[in-house]
């Protein structure tokens, strides 16, 4: 890379295309990133300027046993490798308006885990100084804040409860005005939401963050790369005729991974198809792994039913009953 190349990509990306459509004009450009804090503006902005650019999943990066040394020298030469040989593909680009949608999605998850850190900063303060017990750790409302500030404690302390009050409060409200936000939909969300919304387990919340991390899911070619995205599907160390199933790899959506695991634990209470499956599985692999089951149960069933127009519902009492024993008995 000579002097002039390193002195444009520090001046913007604008300008290092600029460079390669005039240092190698008629040639086809061919590049690629990993999907990360870049985003897909850049993706959008390459494919503008003529360039085949692919945004790829890190973990589908093929890495040489044992290398221990990364560099960015070192990770560009391999992409460009992989690249070159088709060994590498593009992850789903979402459209601008759906990317947008994410956005406050992940805004409510940042939100609420500040509300929860201020709770856990209240209740510590509070515990350090003899306030609450440890052993009675109560919800917090804005009722019962009220309540504290009301006690007859030291100025000092009445001081910092009111200020750890405020953020808890603050973030709450901030919450409910995402919530706001998110619950204008268009008539096609909309229609998909109700869907979602359909299927055990799923509830507000987990419904509208389905919706905009999944859409209608016909992105995905099988239920198979469906598991991976929701980093639902299990390492695998098999040899032979030897087949062993580790842990999930945790490569795909953490949100959507989240959302499902605490649907899958309502699903089983309200489900019996899935509490059959759940139990079948805990008493084999334990709970955490049987709930891992579910939760792929729970996600390809949503998609089966967006798929066939609701079908797990408008069907008959017997019909339903057989579809429901179709799923216990698939593996």
């Amino acid at each position: 890379m000579d002097d002039y190349t390193r002195k444009t990509i520090f001046l913007g990306i604008d300008v290092f295309v600029k460079y390669w459509q005039r240092a190698f004009k008629g040639a086809v450009i061919k590049s690629a990133y990993e999907a990360g804090f870049c985003g897909f503006v850049l993706h959008r902005f390459l494919v503008a300027n003529g360039i085949q650019n692919i945004v790829v999943h890190p973990a589908s990066i093929e890495v040489e046993s044992r290398n221990i040394k990364k560099t960015d020298k070192r990770d560009s030469k391999k992409i460009a490798i992989q690249v070159c040989a088709g060994r590498l593909h593009c992850v789903n680009i979402p459209a601008i308006e759906e990317e947008h949608r994410r956005y406050i999605s992940c805004l409510r998850e940042t939100f609420a885990k500040q509300r929860t850190r201020a709770a856990n900063q209240l209740k510590s303060f509070l515990n350090v100084n003899r306030v609450i017990s440890w052993d009675k750790s109560p919800n917090i409302s804005k009722k019962w804040l009220e309540e504290l500030n009301n006690l007859d404690l030291n100025d000092s302390l009445k001081f910092c409860i009111k200020k750890l009050s405020y953020t808890w409060i603050y973030f709450s409200a901030e919450i409910v005005d995402i919530e706001r936000k998110l619950s204008l939909m268009t008539p096609e969300e909309e229609e998909l939401y109700k869907a979602y919304r359909k299927i055990p387990g799923f509830g507000p919340r987990i419904a509208r963050t389905l919706l905009h991390e999944l859409g209608d899911t016909i992105q995905f070619s099988n239920e198979e790369k469906l598991f991976s995205f929701c980093g639902l599907t299990p390492s695998e160390h098999s040899s032979g005729e030897h087949k062993r199933l580790g842990h999930i790899t945790r490569q795909g959506n953490p949100i959507l991974r989240k959302s499902l695991v605490q649907a899958a634990w309502v699903a089983i209470k309200k489900d019996a198809c899935f509490k059959e499956l759940f139990y079948k599985h805990s008493a084999k692999k334990g709970k955490c792994s049987a709930i891992i089951v579910v939760a792929k149960k729970l996600i390809g069933r949503a998609r089966c039913a967006i798929k066939k127009k609701d079908l797990y519902l408008d069907v008959k009492a017997d019909e339903k009953v057989a579809l429901q024993e179709d799923f216990v008995a698939a593996p």
